[in-house]
């Protein structure tokens, strides 16, 4: 498995240190972090970036969108 690497939104890091938003802050970075594996994932099955066009591309990415945390 490759390593990438996962960037955090300033933001989101500093709300989870205040008390009201600490939750919904966690919630939000826990998605971010997640959608990020996702297109990790993708861009390793396929061989290719997005819109890159390669010899070694596996296949298409039809429709990846980032997923909401439920």
């Amino acid at each position: 498995m490759a390593h990438d690497q996962i960037t955090v939104d300033a933001q989101l890091l500093h709300q989870l240190f205040l008390r009201d938003t600490k939750d919904e802050a966690l919630a939000k970075l826990l998605e971010s972090v997640l959608n990020q594996i996702l297109q990790a994932q993708a861009t390793e099955q396929l061989r290719a970036e997005p819109y890159e066009r390669t010899e070694e591309r596996q296949g298409y990415r039809n429709g990846t969108y980032p997923h909401q945390l439920t």
